[in-house]
């Protein structure tokens, strides 16, 4: 199964692949016609009520494939507000073949005739709310000929029914179309599951790649609301320092750019002023000492927990004492942490609570007690076995990157380049991954995060060369993010 969101994300990488939407939009109506062949007599009258998207431009190649039976196109709107040029090229076409459409302006005016099949184009997936006019009054229009003894085909989902859950989109007894069959594509929606209706689920040709690589559909979901305060686009702490400066301040500074409100190091004091030199930015919290150790793990655990991401590592060195301090704040911590470097090999030995997003290359999750393979596949599901058995999420660093949860959802990245093999762009990703991870789910975090890492690498290695340093992909990550080019 598929949720809406996820969906929307296949279908923007497929069209990043090379796959038209607008063939996919014609593999869509092909469908929904193949499924009013199947129901319909050959002198039946089909009327198809279209929205003015997505949903309904699937209806209007419908109707070029039903051309032999006694077919009507409802538009609920005027044309020029068709919202998809994709949907818009298709109403012309049935305009050009002379087929039988009709504008619905007032929806008082909405006369179905006595249609033996109805096709329910108005509303796909993502819909909130209850249904408003027109949808409305051609909802209850529908039902009636339903009442009647029409069949109603509806499009992906049924038009005021939440396609993830199944429940009315507003609420409890609210108006939805009853729909006897749904044609929906590419994977079935978990809320048809609860729907008295035949489900068919076509293939519309989107290639496997789509939902198993990373691609510009995964950043659909990343945003800002436009009211939003200080601090509710996420607040990260980054906890390391020590034996290293430049990596705590490297992933303090992608977490900035990759959208966080407020970041905040905590590191020995011995390195706090040199950190605290690499951005005027940075809010840095020094402790005594040169290295972090447990008698610092209250005060860093009070810091942490007014925190919405931890990213635990960047720097930190694999003393005993430090790798102690690791293993008890795990132990103790209930919250989200990112963690990297030294820090990796101290996870399969502690029981958390805590939601972990652990991003080994190859030797550190050899180290941590995971296997590798050449095969990109047979690697893919050894990670997913290794994070299952853990626990959490992994995001294993290579050629190929892997990021698996703990459910064994797996999907890969192949972003990025050989240039990215110096030092310090792992500490760059971990800080993303912390913005990233403040805001969304982990496992969608870390599939973002490392795919915008790679874009920023392969934006920076465009103007460097092989001589890229991980300072020039910190700059250039809101681009990454933002852009779905």
């Amino acid at each position: 199964m598929i949720t809406t969101d996820r969906m929307a994300a296949v279908d923007a990488n497929a069209a990043a692949l090379g796959v038209p939407r607008k063939q996919l939009m014609e593999s869509s109506g092909n469908a929904v016609a193949r499924e009013v062949r199947a129901i319909a007599d050959p002198d039946d009258e089909v009327a198809l009520v279209c929205g003015r998207g997505n949903n309904g431009g699937d209806a209007f190649v419908a109707a070029r494939f039903l051309s032999e039976y006694d077919t009507t196109v409802h538009l609920l709107g005027r044309p020029e507000s068709i919202t998809t040029d994709i949907a818009r090229e298709n109403w012309a076409a049935l305009q050009e073949a002379d087929m039988s459409g009709e504008t619905v302006t007032d929806s008082t005016t909405l006369d179905l005739g006595e249609p033996d099949v109805v096709v329910d184009a108005m509303l796909g997936t993502g819909i909130a709310g209850a249904l408003r006019e027109p949808e409305r009054t051609a909802a209850t229009r529908i039902n009636d000929a339903r009442e009647e003894g029409a069949t109603v085909v509806a499009v992906d989902v049924p038009s005021g029914i939440d396609a993830d859950t199944g429940a009315s989109t507003g609420g409890d007894d609210a108006l939805a179309v009853g729909a006897d069959r749904v044609v929906t594509f590419h994977d079935e929606k978990p809320g048809l599951d609860d729907l008295d209706a035949d489900v068919t689920v076509a293939d519309i040709g989107i290639p496997e790649a789509a939902e198993r690589f990373t691609g510009p559909g995964d950043l659909l979901g990343i945003g800002r609301e436009p009211d939003s305060h200080k601090g509710e686009n996420g607040e990260v702490l980054v906890v390391g320092g020590g034996p290293y400066t430049g990596a705590p301040a490297l992933s303090a500074r992608a977490a900035l750019r990759a959208g966080a409100d407020l970041v905040r190091v905590a590191c020995p004091a011995s390195v706090a002023r040199e950190v605290q030199g690499f951005s005027e930015n940075l809010i840095v919290h020094g402790f005594p000492g040169e290295t972090l150790a447990s008698a610092h793990l209250d005060r860093i655990r009070e810091l942490a927990t007014g925190h919405d991401t931890v990213v635990f590592g960047p720097g930190l060195g694999d003393a005993d004492a430090t790798l102690a301090f690791v293993r008890e704040f795990l132990a103790e911590f209930a919250g989200r942490v990112v963690v990297d470097a030294d820090a990796l090999q101290v996870v399969p030995h502690v029981e958390t609570d805590a939601e972990l997003v652990c991003t080994p290359h190859q030797g550190e999750l050899l180290k941590m007690g995971g296997e590798t393979a050449d095969d990109p596949d047979e690697r893919a599901a050894l990670v997913g076995e290794f994070a299952a058995e853990l626990g959490h999420t992994l995001l294993v660093k290579g050629a190929v990157d892997v990021v698996a949860g703990p459910d064994g959802e797996v999907r890969l990245n192949r972003t990025g380049n050989p240039g990215m093999t110096v030092g310090g762009t792992g500490d760059v990703l971990a800080g993303a991954l912390g913005a990233l991870a403040a805001t969304n789910d982990p496992f969608e975090a870390a599939a973002v995060g490392v795919y915008i890492n790679g874009r920023a690498g392969d934006a920076a290695v465009e103007d460097r060369g092989y001589g890229l340093v991980a300072t020039d992909l910190i700059d250039r990550l809101p681009q990454a993010l933002y852009s779905n080019e």
